[in-house]
């Protein structure tokens, strides 16, 4: 392990656990939810197909957020997490508000 990464801490009510299965339109409406609520959310994510799904969710949920007049960022990160006994590599995208931009 590289020193960028971290032990994934237990779910807390903002992180949002995806798979490569996941709908990233429900995902995107969870992440909007959250972030109506809060200022940050997590999204966790293990495997090539589960990262793409997250990053949809993250776009779609840009555009959920719009008429809210909400914008976000994100910021990966490496994490490590327990899987059936097995650690795994996933990532870790921080996702933040920050001030609309002016149309």
């Amino acid at each position: 392990m590289n020193g960028d990464d971290t032990h994934a801490p237990s779910a807390t009510p903002g992180t949002l656990k995806v798979s490569a299965k996941s709908n990233p339109n429900a995902v995107a409406g969870a992440l909007a939810a959250v972030m109506r609520e809060r200022n940050a959310a997590e999204i966790q994510a293990v495997g090539a197909g589960a990262i793409n799904q997250a990053i949809k969710a993250v776009a779609i949920a840009r555009s959920y957020l719009r008429d809210s007049d909400i914008d976000v960022i994100c910021i990966p990160s490496f994490i490590t997490v327990e899987i059936s006994d097995h650690e795994r590599t996933g990532i870790s995208l921080a996702v933040e508000r920050r001030p609309s931009a002016a149309p």
